[in-house]
């Protein structure tokens, strides 16, 4: 199966890509620190991580 790529769809990417850099961040990070601690779970026999932000 292929797929072809045409001048509309090049153009269409372009403009996607371009308009991100204008749209607001909706996601802002929190004030404060992100602390990651890694640990062993015994029960899952794998290593586990937490991640914590604190203000």
């Amino acid at each position: 199966m292929s797929t072809k790529i045409t001048r509309r769809s090049i153009l269409a990417t372009g403009a996607a890509a371009a308009g991100m850099r204008f749209v607001p961040k909706i996601a802002v990070s929190p004030a404060g620190r992100k602390v990651l601690t890694v640990y062993f779970d015994k029960a899952a026999g794998a290593m586990r991580a937490i991640e914590k932000v604190i203000p």
